[in-house]
């Protein structure tokens, strides 16, 4: 997939745990999980802005495009 989701490096960074996310965000600890493991094709523009809210952090933080070239 062209987009890396770096979701784990952010909880890393910020010293959160996947189930406090969670619980923050009300998304289910499978379903962050998914996200965190690049396993999904989409994102909800209110997902991520509460992820990123709770995260305190840019969705630049979280996505980055990797051309398939590299």
């Amino acid at each position: 997939m062209a987009i890396e989701v770096k979701l784990d490096l952010m909880l890393v960074k910020r010293k959160m745990r996947l189930n406090e996310l969670s619980e923050r965000v009300g998304i289910s600890v499978t379903n962050l999980s998914l996200l965190k493991t690049g396993r999904v094709k989409g994102i909800r523009f209110n997902t991520l802005e509460a992820i990123c809210r709770e995260l305190e952090c840019q969705p630049a933080d979280l996505l980055e495009y990797l051309p398939d070239y590299i």
